[in-house]
């Protein structure tokens, strides 16, 4: 006969897993996207570092829970259309254990209006597909969806990215998709640097309307961003999570670089100044 300890165990345990959102932030790409893309035919290449050194220590069979995890994502990326842009992401991981880990791949293609198409607005639709080892999603196949509304002007920037993820296998599948909206707000220092806050949330699956708001997830990202160097990309920032649901801290960077193609002739425009 079971005993009773091991039954309120069991029961604990299957209730946890029942209630833990089937899908985080992705803790590969912290960044919000701004509306941008490279110039037709100019690749670049981004690094994305992320470390928890505090966080949530229990994670969804069979996960690694994210308590002291560091990722490292590689994303080259290349424009094929002033509109256009295809990218794709390496992830790895080292471990709270210090195993280090492939921890998958993903594809992407950003769609924005054109350069010139408003003074100040840039809207935009990237479209993601991904695949995952079990320890790092459980479905292991996902996809993303992630709408963009920017504003930029000689003083401030906005963006709201409202992120519709979905998993296209494994036990979260019948949940539907998951809404994980994030945004950021940027005052620009004389398009030297700029300053400001990111933020991220996942909701939960929009089926049953979201999950409790101690099982959300809810991060707020003071940021610095580097525009002062001609194709140079720098945005670094510290993350607190603000529910049960979060991880406690996290720190976050990006370096990246665009090649620009070679200018036809020597009265070509001067090479645009980065930025995110």
């Amino acid at each position: 006969m079971r005993s009773p300890k091991l039954s309120t165990v069991a029961a604990a345990l299957a209730v946890a897993l029942l209630s833990s959102p089937a899908r985080a932030v992705d803790p590969f790409e912290i960044q919000v996207y701004d509306g941008t893309a490279n110039d037709p035919g100019s690749p670049g290449l981004e690094l994305h570092v992320n470390t928890v050194p505090i966080g949530r220590t229990t994670a969804p069979v069979p996960e690694y829970a994210s308590n002291h995890q560091t990722h490292f994502t590689l994303e080259p990326s290349i424009g094929l259309l002033s509109w256009w842009e295809l990218g794709g992401y390496f992830q790895t991981t080292l471990r709270g254990d210090q195993a280090f880990d492939y921890s998958g791949v993903k594809l992407r293609s950003k769609f924005v209006t054109p350069p010139g198409w408003e003074d100040h607005w840039r809207l935009g639709l990237n479209v993601e597909f991904s695949y995952l080892p079990p320890g790092y999603d459980r479905d292991r196949w996902g996809s993303e969806l992630r709408p963009i509304v920017a504003f930029e002007n000689e003083r401030f920037a906005f963006a709201v990215d409202p992120i519709v993820d979905m998993s296209l296998a494994g036990p979260d599948l019948g949940q539907g998709p998951s809404f994980e909206p994030c945004l950021m707000a940027l005052y620009k220092v004389h398009e030297a640097a700029s300053f400001g806050v990111e933020y991220y949330t996942n909701l939960g699956p929009f089926r049953g309307g979201f999950l409790p708001l101690r099982d959300q997830e809810h991060y707020v990202f003071e940021v610095f961003n580097l525009l002062s160097v001609p194709h140079f990309e720098l945005n670094a920032g510290v993350g607190e999570g603000l529910t049960d649901g979060s991880n406690r801290l996290v720190f976050k960077a990006i370096i990246g670089y665009e090649w620009e193609k070679e200018p036809p002739s020597s009265m070509a425009a001067q090479p645009k100044v980065a930025r995110r």
